[in-house]
């Protein structure tokens, strides 16, 4: 085995799977989002509803296709380069991946033209049923490939026949106790990164003093939204961490940045993990807390990384800094969110511009999150692909070579660098244009009880919109 080979495909799948990432966890919030707007549009008739839609619709499609593009080379690449990992785990994987197209992508691919082209030529109660289905195809795709990583990180319902893992319960694998806390976990992060763009976006039109009923909308509304996603996201988050100490305690070692057995823990807030020593250089920490947040317990015994085999500990350095760097983003979000709506209850928020720039410029915070959150997860996980039982090293495909792996890694960063370029470009223009313009509306006999105002309008920022 070509050691060369192996860490450039590590590398190489770990930035496409990170690149892939930041799209689909935004297009799953924006889309139960827009489902939000045209339900408030549909029942109050507020022109600005159906404005805010038809501007977020345009970068929700961008965003999209982008994700599409840029995910469909992750699955060929489990043939290029993780080719043994294909072969011995085809069996479970194969099919939760057709479940998801035959589920999720068939929703999408039916509903998403609809969506961005048949405002003017169906029902009004029919465009959002189908807003709908675009929303919950998005959302059952997070949902299958949960479900299949889930798998990959507590493996049930298989057994091994012939150098294979054959699923032998399917019932176990999609309703294992590990999916229905990663699921919500990972989809209230999507929700959460979509609140978070449209109250920064909010905030930078507030700052920049442009279509200000539209502004406030997002702004309220995604502000509103955060302050209740965000506790519930750490909650989950918690139940994510009882597992990890249940099924991988030295992942939740390297989490800890504890290398010896502790009775009871500290809690290590900040240090310098040096693996090398296996010490924490620096350490700042918290008597009893470790013991308290590993196990609710003051006194619980909590097991250190020395416990295990060197070559069965993950990189601690990087497991150690992310799970930092996620949760101060989520603290850093929750200020936000919780002051951002009690000044927007108090109607004070347009005046504080401190606040609006700390809104606007808190916009990265989910993603940085996301990432993180995943680095956590699958750098915690090593050496293994599929957590006890395949190691990474034995997953990559045979004979693979050093030079065959650089190359792939130089044409997916030049392809995937010029696509981002490409998609932030066009998003901010989208961005900067702002609300505005004639929006296409259905026919004034095809919207029953609808004001002749609301059904012929102009969408500007000049029209009013209510709060």
């Amino acid at each position: 085995m070509d050691l060369a080979a192996l860490l450039l495909s590590r590398l190489q799948f770990a930035f496409t799977v990170s690149f892939h990432i930041i799209f689909p966890s935004f297009t799953i919030g924006l889309a139960a989002w827009l489902t939000v707007l045209e339900a408030l549009y549909l029942a109050t008739g507020r022109p600005a509803y159906c404005t805010v839609f038809e501007f977020w619709l345009k970068i929700f499609g961008v965003a999209f296709g982008l994700g599409v593009v840029s995910g469909v080379v992750l699955a060929f690449e489990f043939g290029t380069n993780w080719s043994e990992l294909a072969r011995m785990s085809g069996p479970v994987q194969g099919p939760l991946l057709s479940y998801e197209t035959f589920t999720a992508f068939f929703l999408e691919a039916s509903f998403f033209g609809i969506l961005l082209f048949g405002r003017s030529r169906v029902p009004p109660w029919f465009y959002q049923f189908s807003t709908a289905m675009v929303a919950l195809g998005t959302t059952l795709s997070a949902f299958w490939i949960m479900v299949n990583n889930s798998w990959m990180q507590a493996p049930v319902g298989y057994a091994t026949v012939d150098g294979q893992f054959v699923p032998t319960d399917w019932a176990a694998i999609i309703f294992s106790p590990v999916v229905w806390v990663r699921f919500p976990h990972m989809l209230l992060a999507s929700y959460l990164t979509g609140a978070s763009s449209v109250a920064a976006t909010g905030a930078w039109y507030h700052l920049r003093g442009e279509y200000h009923a539209e502004a406030r909308i997002m702004l309220r509304m995604g502000l509103s939204l955060a302050a209740v996603l965000v506790p519930a996201q750490l909650f989950f988050g918690h139940l994510v961490g009882d597992y990890v100490h249940e099924k991988q305690p030295v992942k939740f070692a390297a989490i800890e940045g504890r290398w010896h057995d502790e009775q009871p823990a500290s809690e290590v807030l900040l240090a310098l993990p040096d693996e090398a020593a296996e010490t924490d250089r620096y350490a700042i920490s918290v008597r009893i807390l470790g013991s308290l947040i590993a196990s609710m317990s003051f006194d619980s015994k909590e097991v250190g990384l020395t416990d295990f085999p060197p070559r069965d500990r993950p990189p601690v350095v990087i497991t150690f800094f992310a799970f930092r760097t996620m949760v101060g983003c989520g603290l850093l979000m929750l200020f936000l969110a919780w002051y951002g709506s009690y000044l927007s209850a108090k109607r004070r928020i347009e005046g504080k511009r401190w606040m609006l720039w700390a809104i606007f410029l808190g916009f990265p915070l989910p993603w940085i999150a996301i990432l993180t959150g995943w680095f956590t997860a699958e750098v915690g996980r090593q050496p293994w692909t599929v957590y006890g039982v395949l190691r990474t090293a034995d997953a990559m495909t045979p004979f693979l070579t050093a030079r065959e792996a650089t190359i792939s890694l130089v044409i997916f960063c030049t392809v995937y660098s010029f696509i981002f370029a490409f998609g932030v470009f066009y998003i901010y223009e989208l961005l900067r244009a702002g609300p505005s313009g004639r929006l296409v509306e259905p026919p004034v006999d095809a919207v029953p009880n609808r004001p002749m105002s609301v059904v012929h309008h102009r969408a500007t920022s000049t029209v009013p919109a209510g709060d």
